[in-house]
């Protein structure tokens, strides 16, 4: 019996799923190593809890890529780890060598509102799917990134000068 008749799931419609969960995957990859590099690169004003900040970023970003990575997997289909492939597809782009701290919050902004975005999306068709697995997941990480945005808009009034 295969895998998705067993959890209930028509194939169609998961896999609608599976090609935004793919997006997302490559999003989270980008993002990660963008983090990474803030993580090494930014100075000044706000070092010290910035710092701190982009590596328990970094490493929920990280958790992130699994939990998406292992989902695709529940859902019978394998998940890209090429980085090459995942530049080819990704809306978030890699970040030059940012060493403000002001640019790199702008910078995630801009990151949290695709990846928002895309897990908005993917409600949507994992709801058609009956999909409740790939919803609670979505959900899960809305709740965490909708609470870092507000975090972030609050310190995204400093300027490099400072």
């Amino acid at each position: 019996m295969k895998r998705l008749e067993v959890l209930g799931l028509d194939d169609k419609k998961v896999q609608h799923v599976v090609v935004d969960l793919s997006l997302l995957l490559a999003d989270l990859q980008v993002f990660y190593a963008n983090l990474r590099g803030f993580h090494w690169d930014v100075k000044g004003h706000g070092f010290f809890v910035m710092h701190s900040k982009y590596e328990e970023l970094y490493n929920d970003a990280a958790e992130k890529v699994d939990e998406v990575a292992e989902r695709i997997l529940q859902l019978g289909s394998n998940p890209e780890s090429r980085f090459s492939a995942y530049l080819e597809v990704a809306e978030i782009k890699e970040a030059g060598v940012v060493s403000c701290s002001k640019e790199a919050v702008d910078l995630l902004l801009d990151y949290y509102k695709t990846l928002i975005a895309r897990e908005r999306r993917i409600i949507d068709l994992a709801t058609e799917a009956h999909d409740d697995t790939t919803v609670s997941l979505m959900n899960d990480f809305l709740v965490q990134q909708e609470k870092t945005v507000w975090m972030l808009v609050a310190v995204s009034s400093q300027s490099c000068a400072e």
